[in-house]
């Protein structure tokens, strides 16, 4: 099933200041001019860091429209779907790194996925950066430039911590809870949850069968979903099949029923019934309030 709209691979870029295609760094005007495909309706596989310093417009990040304004910075994950609308004088910094980058470097990935805004269930990805923190934050991104420049044996070190203290700086200004912090039992088996959910939810709908992946009964599964997350497990499912189709939803060109096929929905008419209980939204109504935004 093709696409109507591109996943951009962070070697498929054109930028000035780049690393074994696991990491780029640009001035946000230059990232546009050598990349204008970019403003356009797009997923892209990797981590995608925007900070704005001039310029107005705004960010549509998985059907969630956030206004673009200086002193704001935008964190987005692999796979969502996003789109800019932006004033001609949008300038700041745009950061990319792929899902490697830090494992590379024997630092654990799954560190990233402990701020908030990079988080599967947090659902704000956009920060006002405080007046405190506005110099800390420009200061960080003047000195991965500065470091790209001459890149040494120890450059991916300094530019990874400088990538942690940009989401550190980031995530004292946000006010979300939504942090995986505890390394207990508990939150393994979602964290293990969520990893295959991400690769199954095509096929498999029911607690049950997550729950049998991770040797667990479906009672264990959601009594952790309901503690860790305040989520049920069937819910974090559903949300995550309704995401999933709202993203081939503004493929256009792609019809009701190819889209209920990719999502393993045999009979198109259930789909329609189970995404309009869920969202209030027929696949077409919804369909019809992006055809402008996408």
């Amino acid at each position: 099933m093709k696409e109507v709209y591109p996943t951009f691979e962070i070697e498929g870029l054109s930028t000035c200041n780049s690393i074994n295609e696991v990491f780029t760094i640009d001035r946000f005007s230059e990232f546009l001019d050598q990349n204008p495909g970019t403003t356009k309706v797009h997923r892209h596989s990797f981590y995608h860091v925007t900070y704005f310093v001039k310029g107005y417009g705004e960010n549509l990040i998985d059907f969630k429209t956030y206004d673009v304004a200086p002193e704001k910075i935008f964190f987005m994950r692999p796979g969502q779907v996003h789109s800019w609308r932006l004033d001609e004088n949008a300038e700041g910094y745009v950061i990319n790194f792929s899902t490697t980058f830090f494992d590379q470097l024997k630092i654990n990935s799954s560190l990233i996925d402990q701020f908030p805004f990079f988080n599967l269930f947090e659902s704000d990805q956009m920060v006002n950066i405080s007046k405190e923190n506005q110099r800390k934050l420009k200061v960080c991104f003047e000195d991965i430039i500065e470091e790209m420049t001459d890149i040494q044996s120890w450059s991916q070190i300094m530019i990874a911590s400088l990538i942690l203290q940009i989401c550190a700086l980031a995530g004292k200004d946000t006010i979300s809870k939504t942090i995986f912090i505890d390394t207990n039992y508990n939150s393994l088996i979602l964290k293990q949850f969520i990893e295959i959910l991400e690769t199954n939810f095509h096929q498999y709908k029911l607690p049950k069968d997550y729950a049998t992946s991770l040797n667990i009964t479906p009672n264990q599964l959601n009594f952790i979903c309901k503690q860790q997350i305040n989520l049920s497990a069937g819910e974090i499912i559903r949300n995550r099949i309704i995401l999933e189709a709202k993203r081939l939803l503004v493929n256009f060109d792609l019809s009701i029923t190819n889209i209920a096929e990719a999502l393993n929905y045999s009979d198109p008419s259930y789909f329609v019934k189970f995404f309009k209980k869920y969202t209030s939204f027929t696949p077409e109504a919804f369909r019809k309030q992006y055809y402008n935004k996408y």
